[in-house]
C-alpha cells in the first residue's frame, strides 16, 4: 500500500536543523559560544545557559547519541553555513574538466579560438584536457605536435600550469592544466572587452559638427520658416 502522507523531512537532513524549543532529546552534547566543550547537560539546562548568553542552542548533530548542540545566534549560524556549501560548490566546480582538441594542421584563427577557450575555462576555476590528435601520415612528424603544445602551454602559462609533461599516448598529445590560484592568475582579458563602457556621447540637439550655427549656405525665409535650398555652382 502506498503512504497516505508525503514522508517528512529527515533530521539528518542539512536543511533541517532544530533549534531551542524544537529539540527533543532529553540530553545534549553543549559546546560553548567560544567553541570549548562543555559536556553532555539536560536539555533546559543547555536552554538557560543559552538565554543567558543571549543566542540560541542550535543542533548541529542530531544523529549522535546524545545530540551535539551549540550556543550560537541562529543568524550566525545559518551564515556560517551559507559560506561553507558556497566553498563547498566552489572545490566541486573546480573538479569539472574540459577537453580543448587540437591537430597539428590548425589554423591560426582556431588556435586563438581555442586558447580563448581554454583561457575562459581557467578563470571559471575549471581544468582543461589538451588533446592534439593526429592522422595518417602527421604521426611521422610528432615535433610539430610539440611545438605547438609548447606553445600552447606558454600563452596559458598566466591562467594556468600543466599537471604534467605533456605525452604521447597512442596517437595523441594529452596534458592537463590546472587553474592557478586567484591570488596568482592573471585576469580575464575577454571580461574586460565584454564590461567594457562604450565612450561617452556628447548630448546635442544640433546635427554633429554643425556647434548650433546654421550652414551658410542655408537661408530661413521669415514668411514660412522653410530652409532655402543652396544653390548650384
Amino acid at each position: 500500500m502506498s503512504r497516505p502522507y508525503p514522508p517528512r523531512p529527515s533530521p539528518s537532513s542539512a536543511s533541517f536543523v532544530r533549534v531551542n524549543g524544537k529539540i527533543r532529546a532529553r540530553e545534549v552534547r553543549v559546546i560553548g559560544v567560544d567553541g570549548k566543550q562543555l559536556g553532555v547537560i539536560s536539555l533546559s539546562d543547555a536552554l538557560n545557559q543559552a538565554r543567558a548568553a543571549g543566542v540560541d542552542l542550535v543542533e548541529i548533530a542530531a544523529t549522535a547519541n546524545p545530540p551535539v548542540c551549540r550556543l550560537v545566534d541562529f543568524g550566525k549560524f545559518r551564515y556560517e553555513q551559507a559560506k561553507k556549501d558556497k566553498e563547498s560548490k566552489k572545490h566541486q566546480h573546480a573538479n569539472k574538466v574540459k577537453e580543448i582538441q587540437l591537430s597539428p594542421k590548425i589554423d591560426p584563427h582556431d588556435l586563438g579560438v581555442k586558447l580563448t577557450h581554454a583561457i575562459d575555462f581557467l578563470c571559471e576555476d575549471m581544468k582543461v584536457k589538451v588533446v592534439l590528435k593526429f592522422r595518417g601520415r602527421e604521426m611521422a612528424h610528432t615535433e610539430i605536435g610539440f611545438q605547438l603544445m609548447e606553445k600552447f602551454l606558454k600563452e596559458i602559462m598566466p591562467y594556468g600550469h600543466p599537471d604534467s609533461v605533456a605525452k604521447l599516448v597512442g596517437r595523441a598529445i594529452n596534458v592537463m592544466i590546472s587553474p592557478l590560484p586567484r591570488a596568482k592568475r592573471a585576469k580575464n582579458p575577454h571580461e574586460k572587452a565584454v564590461h567594457a563602457e562604450p565612450p561617452p556621447q556628447k548630448n546635442s540637439s544640433h546635427p554633429p559638427g554643425s556647434n548650433g550655427v546654421a550652414h551658410p549656405e542655408i537661408q530661413r525665409q521669415p514668411e514660412t520658416g522653410e530652409a532655402a535650398a543652396p544653390e548650384m555652382a
